[in-house]
């Protein structure tokens, strides 16, 4: 079965590279250019994972994965910020706020697929991982 990824970013040509490449490697993907549109999808269609931008107008993607990791359907889906802000100290905010990774941008797309598949396979029972972990 293909993953389905929801993509939260508001930059249109952020997220016309995010989906290209992330359709070109076979996901499914659902897209929202803002954190309520975005959380209302997670509730609705349950993705496998969400790339989530940090820097959005409505609300900041940290407070929408907090609100995702509170609640009790949304939990468990794996949150990866997309940022251009991979400061110092900026990893631990986002791991705080329950993003179980980052992608810092630019993208570059051989380590975009290779954190998205990794991130991916942290749902997969441990005999059906590509990692080995």
């Amino acid at each position: 079965m293909t993953a389905q990824i929801l993509v939260v970013e508001d930059t249109f040509i952020n997220m016309k590279l995010v989906c290209m490449l992330l359709e070109k490697a076979g996901y499914r993907v659902l897209r929202a250019d803002n954190a309520e549109d975005g959380i209302a999808l997670a509730q609705r269609y349950l993705p496998d994972l969400i790339l989530m931008d940090i820097q959005l107008p409505d609300m900041d993607g940290l407070e929408a994965t907090r609100l995702l990791k509170k609640a009790d359907a949304t939990k468990h889906i794996k949150v990866v910020a997309l940022t251009a802000f991979a400061m110092k100290g900026d990893e631990e905010k986002m791991i705080a706020a329950g993003c179980d990774g980052y992608i810092a941008k630019p993208i570059q797309y051989k380590n975009f697929l290779g954190e998205v598949e990794k991130t991916l396979s942290m749902n997969l029972p441990k005999e059906e991982r590509h990692d080995n972990t």
